[in-house]
């Protein structure tokens, strides 16, 4: 499946023949491209699997989609760094989309914290390239979403997932992401479990549930 331009893990399809939904897997800030693929075994096994390395290398180790700052009054994010890091991946995943065997019409993106950021920014800014994003302990801020019209959003699908007991991203952000999200025209499905900056067995439950209605639709 050639895709250039960022580092990735791939798990075929179950069946070989056809063309094949698309998942694609986005690590949070010091994580890298295995982490999330552990989660593949438990997802629907009609998904073609990718997990993709963030760009930017940590001295502590791991990788990121762009700098965070931890300050007393909240996360400071590096926002220019964050839209270099989504043009990069928009390009890549065009690129991954185009290739023989995958489904366009049924191209999911899954991101944890950082990742998730990522994963809905690119599917706001490139909805013809998405289907449905599964939002797991994120942070949505006004800067992510596209001005204009933004008619084209009507189709996306979001699932959105935050911890209750989340030291990193306190719920009262997460229901601050919500509002904000709920100001467009995608077609929103918010949860929130007892957990904390976490996927629990729970909330890998609602997402393979929505995945795999999501192949449905």
């Amino acid at each position: 499946m050639p895709a250039p331009g960022l580092y990735h893990l791939s798990r075929p399809a179950a069946q070989a023949e056809g063309d094949h939904p698309l998942l694609v897997l986005l690590h949070g800030y010091g994580s890298d491209e295995r982490d999330l693929m552990g989660l593949a075994p438990y997802l629907d096994p009609r998904f073609q699997v990718v997990s993709v390395r963030a760009p930017q290398a940590l001295e502590m180790g791991g990788y990121a989609w762009f700098a965070v700052q931890f300050t007393p009054v909240g996360l400071v994010l590096d926002q220019a760094q964050a839209q270099e890091s989504r043009q990069q991946l928009e390009a890549w995943l065009e690129a991954l989309v185009a290739a023989p065997g995958v489904d366009r019409s049924r191209v999911f993106l899954l991101g944890f914290s950082q990742g998730a950021g990522m994963a809905l920014g690119v599917a706001l800014h490139r909805p013809d390239l998405v289907t449905g994003v599964a939002f797991l302990s994120g942070l949505v801020v006004p800067q992510m979403i596209p001005t204009g019209d933004l008619k084209q959003l009507s189709a996306l699908s979001v699932l959105m997932v935050h911890g209750r007991q989340d030291p990193l991203i306190p719920i009262a952000q997460g229901r601050i992401s919500r509002v904000l999200l709920e100001q467009l025209p995608v077609r929103l499905r918010y949860q929130e479990y007892e957990m904390g900056h976490e996927i629990s067995e729970a909330c890998l439950e609602e997402v393979r549930g929505w995945l795999t209605e999501g192949l449905t639709r």
